[in-house]
Formats: C-alpha cells, structure tokens, sequence
C-alpha cells in the first residue's frame, strides 16, 4: 500500500493531487513553533521540495511548542536540524536549509519558482517582506501568527489580495512569543491550519483557501473568519529594505538609542528616537530618500507615517532584526 493511500483515497486529492503535491516546490520562512507541524506535514504529505529559512539557533524555551526539536539540539541552526529530521521522516522529499533569516534582498529569489510560500515568522516585518515578494511574482502565500491563546491564518498574494490588504497598518507595540508569550497546543493548532490550507492550493481544493482568513481564541473558545477575496491593496508605500540597499544621498534615521546599538545603521544617519522625530519635524531634503531603521521595524513604520502627513517623498525602513547578527 501507498504511504500516501490515506490522502489519495480522498477524491479531493486523487492522484492528480498526490502528482501536484511531489512536483510542489515551497518555501517555509521559520522552522519554530508555526513551522514545527508546518514541516512535518508537509514532509510527510510527499511535497517534493522544501526550502526553509530560518537565522534562529534552537533555545531551551523553544521546546515546549517546537516540537522538531531535542534538548540535545539546542544551541544548533533549527533550519538545519529541522532539515536532518524531515529527511529521516520522508527520504523523498529534496530539502534546502538557509541559516540566514529572510530579508528585502533575499526574498525575491528565495520566493521566485515556489509553488506556494508559507510564512511561519514571529515578524511583522518578514511577513510584510514576503507579501511584498509574492504579490510580485504571483506566488501564493499562507500567513499565520499565534500569540498568548489565539491568532490567525489567512491565504495571501497569488490569486487574493495580499497582507497588506488586511492589515494594512502595523500594531502600537511590537509584541512576539519572546516578549508577550503563547501556549504551545495554540501554535501547533494554528500550524496545523495553516499546512492544510498549503495543501489545498496544491491540489486545488474548492472553495480557495486563498482569500481566506480564520481566526483562533482558544481562551474564549472561539472561531470565526471571513473572506477578504474584494479587498483593495493600500495605497501605503512603507516598503523594508536591506541595510546594504542605502545610498550616500539617503536621509537616514537611526531610532536605536546607543545602547541598543552602539553603532547605527551608517555612520551617517542621525539618531532620533519617534517622540524626538514627531516634535522636531524634520524634513528630508528635495529628492532625498528618507529611510528610518530599528529593530523590529515598528518604530521605523511610525516615524515614517509621521513623516508622509507632510511629505511626499520616497520612504523606506530598515529592521534591523532582521539582519543577521554580523550585519545588526
């Protein structure tokens, strides 16, 4: 009997769908908590390429959600040993690991000839990137956030409108699993849904989980979710970009104070954190480009919208959590 006769069985799957399962190339940014049953299903659902990304380096306090991962792995790239688990799970899936973590420069390359990209980040900034990437090659993607005791799923960019397009403004506070916590079954929950709306783009299921957002409250024990299939792409232009994409002609914002970095972004820029940014009103000069960095990029999308109520110019920003560490 096939390994994949319980899914083939299925008529929504047949073995046309099993066919467009193993010629699947996707991408999986993020091998944590998200990406634990992300990987594994895909893995054993006989997807024929995998390519993860992650720059993370597995810690002790992964491991209650993470479950790829051994005490005995800790201190190792998760990419890596997620890849070494996944082959021994099915030795027919080709799998590529990128220690790195996504970026503005890498994205486009990393997204271009996917099938389908899953973002399973704990990064508003990496989940704003990767839109951007696959609304440009028309790569659909699979979305998902878990915090505390919820989050959601949603299926972007291909046929649908993108991230952007639902959450076309970023949060007042930066909030991650580090900072703000989240119950291990949640994300597994959430992972789960977000791998079985994948697949269903692979073998073309009805109705689309693409134009599809389901949201999860296991605190109040609620469900519930809503199409966004008409929903119009923002006119907000904040886009990320690398630190090695800065020019000499930039008008650069360094928001970290020394302490949370010693040296800026460039030598160049000038330090001001959003408050000292608002109250001081600067203005770049004619065809400058004004580009804001910090850590997470949420500072950065603040003083830029600041900066768009009363200039028009081109603007940019810079997480800085992004980059790997040597670049920081």
């Amino acid at each position: 009997m096939s390994r994949y006769a319980r899914q083939t069985c299925l008529p929504e799957v047949g073995a046309a769908g099993q066919r467009a399962i193993a010629a699947a190339r996707v991408l999986v940014v993020g091998a944590g908590g998200l990406g634990a049953p992300v990987l594994q299903y895909l893995a054993g659902a006989g997807v024929g390429h995998l390519t993860i990304v992650d720059g993370d380096r597995v810690a002790l306090s992964n491991l209650h959600r993470q479950t790829l991962f051994r005490e005995a792995d800790v201190g190792l790239p998760k990419a890596e040993v997620a890849a070494a688990t996944l082959r021994q799970l099915n030795s027919t899936c080709e799998i590529t690991a990128h220690t790195h973590p996504l970026d503005p420069l890498t994205a486009p390359g990393l997204v271009d000839g996917s099938t389908v990209a899953l973002d399973c980040a704990d990064s508003f900034a990496v989940s704003y990137v990767l839109s951007d990437a696959c609304r440009a090659a028309g790569v659909p993607l699979i979305s998902a956030s878990a915090l505390g005791f919820g989050g959601y799923v949603g299926g972007f960019c291909g046929t649908a409108p993108s991230l952007r397009a639902v959450f076309e403004d970023l949060p007042e506070r930066a909030a991650t699993c580090a900072t703000a916590g989240v119950m291990g079954p949640v994300v597994g929950m959430i992972g789960a849904a977000q791998v079985q709306m994948a697949l269903a783009v692979l073998v073309g299921q009805t109705p689309s989980p693409l134009g599809q957002l389901l949201h999860f409250d296991m605190q109040g024990w609620r469900t519930g979710g809503f199409r966004f299939d008409g929903a119009p792409e923002p006119e907000n232009d904040l886009s990320f970009i690398a630190p090695g994409q800065i020019t000499a002609g930039d008008y650069v914002v360094e928001l970290r104070g020394t302490e949370e970095a010693p040296q800026p972004v460039v030598s160049s820029a000038c330090r001001l954190d959003v408050a000292a940014f608002r109250a001081e009103i600067p203005r770049p000069a004619p065809g400058q480009r004004a580009v804001f960095a910090c850590a997470s990029g949420l500072r950065a999308w603040q003083a830029a919208s600041h900066l768009r109520s009363y200039w028009d110019g081109d603007i940019t920003l810079i997480a800085m959590g992004m980059m790997p560490a040597q670049q920081r």
